[in-house]
């Protein structure tokens, strides 16, 4: 002890941190030199002092010959030893495991090195015994006072009534595997060997379950959970995003199962899915934008629906008996969508692709979000959620462009036959016309390649049985409405136009001609659109209706001259 208190005069920093106790002694001490872990390069010189009950480790202080400075204290408790094996020119070392670290040490020479380890391992056993023998007497019942001579007769049952309570409250900590617990943890710990450490606290809980809560009962779980804290935080350090992410799902279920098995079920489910989501968003930034818009979908879907499966069924794995964490799945799946949508939003609508190109994209977005119902999970009513506002925005876009278009043929208007020059043009506008669901239109074609219709009419009908098949590929539901307004107000300004020529046209020939192309909207035309309207969506429109039916669609002032579209 004297020997002690002269050699810690020469560290400074250590008087406040090292309490002084009539039972603390030197046991060894000498000069050591600190390696990096890692990359095994030289750090420092360091003193070491070890005491009965810890490790004390100073550095020198340069310039002053036997001074040093306070550096690091470890109590014998925590502190688990381990040899290095020497690997030439490193050699003479062994390693201090201290949760949540560890430390490599160079002796001198290899006698030094032996001197080292022997003594560890020593007073860490004569530490361990200390305590333990402190265990046991805590343990022992003491003897009760003698109590006065009293004359109740029935004093005597009750006193034999207590002394089996007296034996039950005695808890064995004595055993060898108990006392090495801590240590053992300790080990387990800063060898990454989770399952080793949950196995041993499920063993001391499986002891512990029947016993009584006594006092070295405490002070053990005390120890226990402190480690347990430390366990808790290398496996949320292991599901940390930065850790894991490149071995999928499956790289995160060591560490799940042993926080599940911990009592961790919420938490495991926390940490699992924020891993998951930093996965897919690292996924989806990488993907290269370059190609067709198409081409980037196919891949973006690809990526995206593919990691929500495996996550999905890697969550199944490994909560299987957790069926609380399920909901949290979901509302992550929901978050997981939105990341998504907005990928696909930027590539697809920001840029403002056309409405053929937006409507393949969707139905490839929707055809993958399919694949999920082969888990029981179907986003699909999420994924039109999110996508509403920005399919309404381009039909609307896509809308204006037709009337702007039909506007302007309108104002340039003659009321002139086709003609398309040569047989190979006229059919392939019979095949335009009957893709479009014309199948009467060879009863406007007349001689040669005259087409008895106006170029105006014609180039509406095609341009608008083109919007409505696009349209179809984008339905669902929600944009009922916003179809139907759109298709009535491009047809509004198609029939208005006709039907305002049909009023002011004084030539007979020209006005036959008008009638001959309003009979084609109103009789082939508008049937067809609203037969496809009902094919796609399942249901009659009647504003669809109402305009077929209706002979006169405005009333114009017969004398006006004014065109009201």
């Amino acid at each position: 002890q004297r020997t002690l208190t002269t050699l810690l005069e020469k560290v400074e920093g250590c008087r406040d941190l090292l309490p002084e106790s009539p039972g603390k002694y030197l046991v060894y001490n000498g000069d050591l030199v600190e390696y990096d872990a890692d990359h095994m390069a030289q750090i420092q010189r360091v003193h070491a002092f070890l005491m009965n009950d810890c490790l004390l480790v100073a550095t020198a202080l340069p310039n002053r010959r036997g001074a040093y400075r306070y550096d690091a204290l470890y109590p014998l408790d925590g502190l688990a030893v381990v040899n290095v094996k020497d690997n030439p020119p490193m050699k003479d070392m062994f390693k201090l495991l201290m949760f949540p670290e560890s430390r490599i040490f160079q002796a001198e020479n290899a006698k030094i090195k032996k001197e080292w380890l022997e003594v560890l391992e020593e007073t860490k056993r004569n530490r361990a015994l200390s305590e333990k023998r402190r265990l046991e007497q805590e343990a022992l019942p003491r003897p009760a006072p003698t109590p006065p001579e009293s004359t109740n007769p029935f004093e005597e049952d009750e006193e034999e009534e207590e002394e089996p309570s007296a034996e039950e409250e005695v808890v064995d900590l004595s055993l060898e595997w108990i006392q090495e617990l801590p240590e053992d943890l300790d080990v387990c710990i800063a060898q990454r060997d989770f399952e080793g450490a949950v196995d041993l606290l499920d063993k001391l809980n499986e002891y512990l379950g029947d016993k009584p809560v006594s006092q070295p009962v405490k002070e053990l779980r005390v120890k226990v959970d402190e480690r347990v804290r430390q366990l808790t935080d290398v496996l949320v350090f292991e599901l940390s995003p930065d850790r894991s992410l490149r071995g999928g799902p499956r790289a995160t279920r060591r560490a799940v199962s042993q926080l599940i098995r911990l009592g961790q079920s919420t938490k495991a489910c926390e940490l699992f899915l924020k891993n998951r989501a930093a996965a897919v968003q690292t996924a989806i930034r990488q993907l290269r934008i370059e190609g067709a818009t198409l081409l980037y979908i196919h891949k973006l879907c690809h990526v995206f629906f593919t990691s929500l499966l495996e996550t999905a069924r890697e969550f199944e794995t490994d909560f299987a008996g957790n069926n609380g964490c399920y909901s949290a799945f979901v509302v992550w799946a929901r978050s997981s969508m939105r990341m998504f949508v907005d990928a696909f939003s930027k590539q697809v609508f920001d840029s403002k692709e056309s409405l053929s190109t937006a409507a393949e994209c969707v139905k490839v977005a929707k055809e993958h979000c399919k694949q999920l119902s082969e888990i029981g999970l179907d986003l699909t009513f999420i994924i039109h959620a999110l996508l509403v506002k920005d399919i309404k925005g381009a039909l609307q876009s896509y809308k204006d462009i037709i009337i702007e278009a039909t506007k302007h043929r309108n104002s340039e208007e003659m009321w002139r036959r086709m003609n398309l020059m040569t047989p190979e043009a006229l059919g392939k506008l019979r095949e335009e016309m009957r893709s479009c669901g014309v199948g009467n239109f060879d009863q406007y074609t007349g001689d040669d390649c005259w087409v008895n219709l106006s170029y105006t009419v014609v180039a509406f009908t095609k341009q608008t049985m083109a919007f409505l098949e696009e349209a179809l590929k984008l339905y669902f539901p929600e944009l009922h409405m916003v179809l139907l307004e759109s298709l009535v107000e491009i047809i509004l300004v198609a029939v208005q136009h006709v039907d305002y020529s049909l009023r002011c046209e004084q030539d007979p020939e020209k006005k036959a001609f008008i009638r001959q192309n309003a009979s084609f909207l109103y009789e082939t035309v508008l049937p067809v659109v609203e037969k496809r309207f009902e094919e796609g969506v399942g249901k009659p429109a009647k504003q669809l209706q109402d305009l077929r039916n209706a002979s006169r669609l405005m009333r114009v002032n017969p004398e006006s001259t004014t065109s009201v579209v």
